[in-house]
């Protein structure tokens, strides 16, 4: 199997909810930076591994707090 295989075989995490958090600089759907979204289609399989590795640790530590900055957001835009 050739690299670019190989690397296809790792799906994106991503949710289709593409907003990215002014203070940690993470998507607020698939808590990606944006460096490994635009990268996503060049890293290899095991470097694509290592970014959904991380995945489960940032949404423990972040998400709570980007879900409601995402929230509050959403609720100014309503106002307006």
């Amino acid at each position: 199997m050739n690299r670019a295989s190989a690397s296809a075989a790792v799906a994106s995490p991503c949710t289709s909810v593409c907003i990215i958090d002014s203070v940690t600089g993470l998507c607020g759907g698939c808590f990606r930076t944006l460096e490994e979204i635009a990268a996503w289609i060049d890293f290899s399989a095991t470097e694509k591994r290592e970014v959904i590795a991380a995945l489960d640790a940032r949404r423990s530590n972040l998400g709570a707090a980007i879900e409601a900055r995402m929230e509050e957001r959403m609720d100014d835009s309503a106002e307006r």
